[in-house]
C-alpha cells in the first residue's frame, strides 16, 4: 500500500449484517452527492501519517488481545441536519481512550474530547427533515445488540476515504 500524507482514520468495523443495515439506511437518508463513504463508527477523525507504523503496531496489538467488545444501539440523536443513531459500547470507548492516551501529544481538538459513538445516516439536510426522520425513526426503534468486529484505518482523500487496512478483535 503506498503511504500518503493524508490524515488517518480510525473506525470500528461493524458486523457483516450491522453494516448492511446502518448502510442502506444512509444510502436512503443522506443527500447522494454528500455520501461519499458507507456507515461507519468514527474512533478518531485526524491521526498523523507520520504516525502510520506506531498507529498500527498499537491497534494490531489491541485486535489481537481483545475479544470483540460488547456494544448495542441505544436511541437516536437529533444532529440539527441529521439523525444518527447512539452506540453504547464501555470497553469499545476504553480502547479509544487508551488509544487517545497513547497518543495523546498528536491528537487535534475534536480528537482530545471523549466522543459520542454513534452511527450517522443522515446529515447535511434542513432541520425540518432531519428532525421529522428523528420523530419517525424514534417511534419504532427498540434497543438491540450490535456487532462490532474489528478496527479499521483510512486515509481521508478530499472527502472519499482510501482503506489502509482492518484487523479484526482475535481475543476469547
Amino acid at each position: 500500500m503506498e503511504r500518503l500524507n493524508r490524515p488517518i482514520i480510525m473506525t470500528a468495523q461493524m458486523g457483516k449484517a450491522e453494516f448492511a443495515w446502518a448502510n442502506s439506511l444512509r444510502k436512503s437518508h443522506y443527500p447522494p452527492e454528500r455520501n461519499m463513504v458507507g456507515a461507519h463508527i468514527t474512533l478518531f477523525h485526524h491521526l498523523p501519517p507520520q504516525a502510520l507504523d506506531e498507529i498500527k503496531a498499537r491497534v494490531i496489538e489491541l485486535t489481537s488481545s481483545l475479544p470483540n467488545p460488547e456494544a448495542k444501539l441505544s436511541g437516536l440523536i437529533n444532529l440539527g441536519s441529521g439523525v444518527a443513531y447512539r452506540l453504547h459500547a464501555p470497553q469499545l470507548l476504553d480502547l479509544r481512550m487508551e488509544m487517545a492516551d497513547r497518543f495523546a501529544g498528536l491528537l487535534v481538538a475534536q480528537d482530545q474530547q471523549t466522543p459520542r459513538l454513534h452511527i450517522t445516516i443522515q446529515n447535511k439536510v434542513n432541520s425540518r427533515e432531519a428532525q421529522k426522520l428523528f420523530e419517525r425513526l424514534s417511534a419504532e426503534f427498540e434497543p438491540r445488540s450490535f456487532a462490532i468486529r474489528g478496527i479499521a484505518l483510512h486515509y481521508y482523500v478530499d472527502g472519499a476515504w482510501q482503506n489502509i487496512g482492518t484487523w479484526p478483535f482475535r481475543g476469547r
